[in-house]
C-alpha cells in the first residue's frame, strides 16, 4: 500500500482511497458509529476497512450524524478530504 497512516494527508492518496472519497462524496457512503468505524458503499461492506479506518482516523471522511455504537449513519467528506482530493488531482 502506497499510503502509510501518520502521512495520509501529506501524500498523494492512492487510486482505492480516492475512490471511496468520492464515494462519499457522491453520498453512498455511511460509517458504522464506534471507535473503529467500518465504511460501507451502496450498503456493501467496502472491501479495505484498513484504508476506510485510516480515512476516518486521519480526519478525511466523518459520519454526518451522531449515532449509536454500531449504528450506521451518512458518511460525508471533511475540508481536510475536500482538500486531499483537490492535491490528488493536481
Amino acid at each position: 500500500m502506497s499510503v502509510r497512516i501518520s502521512t495520509m494527508q501529506t501524500e498523494r492518496l492512492n487510486h482505492r482511497a480516492l475512490a471511496m472519497l468520492r464515494a462519499v462524496v457522491a453520498g453512498r457512503a455511511q460509517l458504522s458509529c464506534g471507535s473503529e468505524p467500518d465504511l460501507f458503499i451502496d450498503g456493501l461492506a467496502c472491501c479495505d476497512q484498513f484504508t476506510a479506518h485510516t480515512l476516518a482516523s486521519e480526519g478525511l471522511v466523518a459520519p454526518a450524524v451522531d449515532g449509536t455504537f454500531g449504528q450506521r449513519v451518512p458518511a460525508v467528506v471533511t475540508a481536510a478530504g475536500r482538500a486531499a482530493i483537490a492535491s490528488s488531482a493536481a
